[in-house]
């Protein structure tokens, strides 16, 4: 990571050519642009960010458009990713710690799965308008009617879910864009630390209280809302799991190779990974296994 770090920070239009990479590149847009433009607030301020994206957007929408293709895509994974990772960026320098600007990030994915409830009133319903007018796409468009027809006969077990989903899968995109980007900017030099280690990332125990009292509740009264609620607080308790990972692997208590096998096993188990980290991370935010682990050392 280190070189790729050092030739995104060396020239402005270094920067620029790495984001609109980014951009255009199917399989890395979702993430590494919003990685791209963390690393490049973090680096090299807000304003000659701003620029680099502006001008990074422009050259990848214009490719797009000479290729053949369209230039919106481009555009709207700029205002997706690109513009929350600038903001959370922002924010890192603002308060000068990750873990907090983290917390934040929980606390808006909260506002917005509340936000679907109020503004739409039956989100279940919502979705499943949402649902039946992308069965009527799909048949248009000659999909395998066999699949169409699963994702009919699952209608509402989909439409229940879909909010909870459409705020996290989202929320954790743009966390691993943070993380990258940020990981990205401590491989420049004397920059190791200098807004808290990643392997040290508490999401506390506040969320994790809220968490406990929105299942209990969800429970007593059996509201979609609270529900939804519940698992958004506890499953962005991957990421802290995941920084408990690092934290073992920096420690030489897991080898390179666990490392790798997450992020490696994640695209294809990343429901039961998600969920092992969570259960690792929210655990830790009660027990703090690092800090327990570390007070074990040093008493040897």
């Amino acid at each position: 990571m280190r070189p790729v770090a050092l030739w995104l920070q060396a020239k402005p239009w270094n920067g620029i050519i790495g984001l609109a990479f980014a951009l255009v590149v199917p399989l890395l847009a979702s993430i590494a642009s919003g990685a791209v433009i963390v690393m490049l607030v973090l680096a090299h301020g807000v304003r000659v960010a701003l620029l680099q994206g502006i001008a990074a957007v422009a050259i990848a929408s214009g490719l797009a458009t000479l290729l053949g293709g369209s230039g919106w895509p481009m555009l709207s994974n700029a205002a997706i990713v690109c513009v929350p990772g600038l903001l959370l960026a922002m924010l890192i320098q603002r308060t000068r710690s990750l873990s907090f600007t983290m917390q934040v990030s929980v606390i808006v994915a909260v506002m917005a799965v509340i936000g679907i409830h109020v503004l739409s009133g039956d989100p279940v319903a919502l979705w499943g308008t949402v649902i039946d007018q992308s069965i009527a796409v799909l048949r248009e468009v000659g999909w395998n009617e066999q699949d169409v027809a699963t994702l009919a006969s699952n209608r509402e077990i989909i439409a229940r879910q879909m909010t909870m989903v459409s705020v996290f899968v989202p929320w954790s995109m743009l966390a691993l864009a943070v993380v990258l980007g940020y990981a990205l900017f401590q491989q420049l030099p004397e920059q190791v630390g200098r807004f808290g280690r990643f392997s040290d990332l508490q999401l506390g125990k506040v969320l994790a209280a809220s968490m406990a009292l929105t299942s209990l509740a969800a429970a007593a009264v059996s509201a979609a809302s609270l529900q939804d609620l519940a698992f958004v607080l506890f499953a962005v308790f991957w990421l802290q799991g995941l920084a408990v990972m690092h934290w073992l692997h920096a420690e030489g208590v897991l080898p390179n190779l666990a490392i790798i096998a997450v992020y490696a096993l994640l695209p294809f188990l990343h429901v039961l990974l998600i969920l092992g980290l969570a259960v690792l991370g929210y655990s830790d935010a009660w027990f703090n296994y690092r800090q327990r682990i570390a007070a074990r050392r040093a008493r040897r």
